[in-house]
Order: C-alpha cells, then sequence, then structure tokens
C-alpha cells in the first residue's frame, strides 16, 4: 500500500509540473562559447581551428558548442563571393555534423550558405546525431554586407531535451525594438544563441571605450522580459580584407540570465582567442494559453 501510494504521489507531480510548465522541464547543461581566431577567406585553417577548438570542448564535457558568425570565411570578406558552400553538403557544414556525431553534443555556427545564385551569412544548429535541426539566415545584415549577403525571411525554434532553442546572427538582435530576439522569445525560445563578429577600428581604446555596451541594451531588456538565457560568441582576429579591412575582431562573448544578468564577458582583443564556459539552467515556460505576463507576476517563475 505504502508503495502504491508513493507511485500515485510521483505521478500526481509529473502531472503538475506538465501541467505548469506545458511540457517535461529541460535539462541542465554546460555551454562552451567558442572565442576563436577566424582568418578572412582562409576556410582551410578556419575549419582546422574550428576542429581543434571543439575537440577540446567536448573533452571539457561541454553539451552544447556555440561558434562565431562566419566561422568559415570571416564577416564581408570578399571570398564570399567565391567559397560559400551549400547547406548540408558543404564541407563546412560535413565538418560541423561529424564532429557533433563524433562528441554527442549539439554544435551552432556561423557560416556562409551558397544557395543556388544566392548567398546568405547562416547559421546551423546541429544535434549529438550529427543532423541539421535549425538553420537561421541573417535578417537584420548591416548595409556593408549588403554586397555580400542576401537576406533571409524566416525565424524558426527547436525544441530539445536542453530547452527550446532560437538562432540570431550579431545584427540581428539590433533589430528595432529588438523585434527579431522577442519575436523567438514569443516563439517559446527558452535559450537564443548567436553567432557574431564583433570588430572595431586599428585605433579603438578599450580602457577609455569598453566594448559591449551595445549588446548590453540589446540583450538585457528582452533576457529579462521573457525570462531567457541569450548567448553570443564573437571571432577574434584581425579582418585582412573587405569594408573592414584592418578592424580587429574583438571577442568580448557574453552570457545573459533570464534575470537579465551578464554572467559572463570573454577577453578583449585581437589575440583573445579562447573556450568559455557557462553552466545554463533555462526556465520553463508555462503552460500553453497562459498569459505571459501573468504566469511572470504570479512568482512561479524563478
Amino acid at each position: 500500500m505504502l508503495r502504491f501510494n508513493v507511485i500515485l504521489l510521483v505521478l500526481i507531480m509529473g502531472i503538475s509540473i506538465h501541467s505548469l510548465y506545458g511540457q517535461t522541464p529541460p535539462k541542465k547543461f554546460k555551454l562552451a562559447l567558442v572565442q576563436m581566431n577566424v582568418v578572412g577567406g582562409d576556410s582551410k585553417a578556419n575549419l582546422t581551428h574550428a576542429r581543434e577548438m571543439i575537440d577540446k570542448a567536448a573533452a571539457n564535457k561541454a553539451n552544447v558548442i556555440l561558434l562565431p558568425e562566419a566561422m568559415d570565411l570571416g564577416w564581408t570578406d570578399p571570398s564570399a563571393l567565391t567559397d560559400a558552400q551549400p547547406i548540408p553538403d558543404g564541407q563546412t557544414s560535413q565538418l560541423l555534423m561529424g564532429l557533433a556525431k563524433k562528441h554527442s553534443v549539439y554544435i551552432c555556427s556561423g557560416l556562409i550558405e551558397q544557395d543556388g545564385e544566392k548567398v546568405y551569412n547562416s547559421a546551423i544548429l546541429i544535434d549529438p546525431e550529427g543532423e541539421i535541426i535549425l538553420t537561421h539566415r541573417k535578417i537584420n545584415e548591416l548595409d556593408i554586407g549588403h554586397p555580400y549577403y542576401d537576406l533571409g525571411d524566416k525565424l524558426n525554434v527547436c525544441h530539445t531535451e536542453y530547452g527550446t532553442f532560437g538562432l540570431l546572427i550579431c545584427a540581428d538582435a539590433n533589430a528595432q525594438d529588438h523585434v527579431l530576439t522577442r519575436s523567438l522569445a514569443y516563439m517559446g525560445a527558452d535559450v537564443i544563441l548567436s553567432p557574431s563578429s564583433w570588430a572595431v577600428p586599428p585605433d579603438h581604446d578599450n580602457a577609455k571605450d569598453p566594448y559591449g555596451s551595445l549588446w548590453e541594451e540589446a540583450y538585457i531588456p528582452v533576457a529579462k522580459d521573457f525570462a531567457v538565457w541569450i548567448a553570443s560568441t564573437s571571432n577574434v582576429g584581425k579582418m585582412t580584407a573587405g569594408p573592414w579591412k584592418n578592424w580587429n575582431g574583438i571577442g568580448c562573448s557574453m552570457v545573459v540570465n533570464p534575470k537579465g544578468q551578464v554572467v559572463m564577458k570573454g577577453p578583449y582583443g585581437a589575440a583573445a582567442d579562447t573556450i568559455l564556459y557557462v553552466d545554463i539552467t533555462p526556465v520553463p515556460r508555462p503552460a500553453q494559453g497562459t498569459k505571459w505576463h501573468e504566469y511572470w507576476n504570479s512568482g512561479k517563475k524563478q
């Protein structure tokens, strides 16, 4: 009888949890932010380095690995017009898919995508089986990127044991009124991953003008309003071609928690090639039909 009561209690608790959150609460996970040197136009060097960094992150028990925007060719490098490759059959996709399966991890990376006559600044999320489960094409591209990339026209999310993931790329987060980031949150994202490429002029003085406020202003309000995690990884290294030639990619990768707090900020500088780790505890979403602000104000969201 005691055993029956215990089983009944467990079932009731399970039903209550599912009713409250609308789904099984997502698992905690370890996120690795690969703040890597990216050499413009040199996909061979970049993919070799990405492999090294992914191997290291996986050895350090990361569950999800996030790499920068345009990891294979570099942002606005002219090689985008000649060397972009398709998804999923291109060299970049195939390498990342193989590494995700090898290490049984999720991998998210920016890459330059060729689709017929068009070229996109894209990002993919790959599951531990080596399958691409989410693809995003950058929507809010800077004007200087328009000669290189066509613009995306869709947002989407995908569901995993670590919660629901959404993808943005860099300046997508700075769309007017943060509309793209907020849209992903309304679509149910628990975690928003954003491959980025943050750069400054060669004479930038970080002591006088610390880098990062632009992204704090973009991420913090949305993270706090919707209780979502937002994580962005930027590359490092000198840009050797394109409109920002001689500018420096400077890292400063960032993670903002569901309370709107910056819980991690990577080192600054063209030589700040490193991997950063953050433990992520996604906040479960309310049951379908629950008004978000009512759920938040009820105190159930912690």
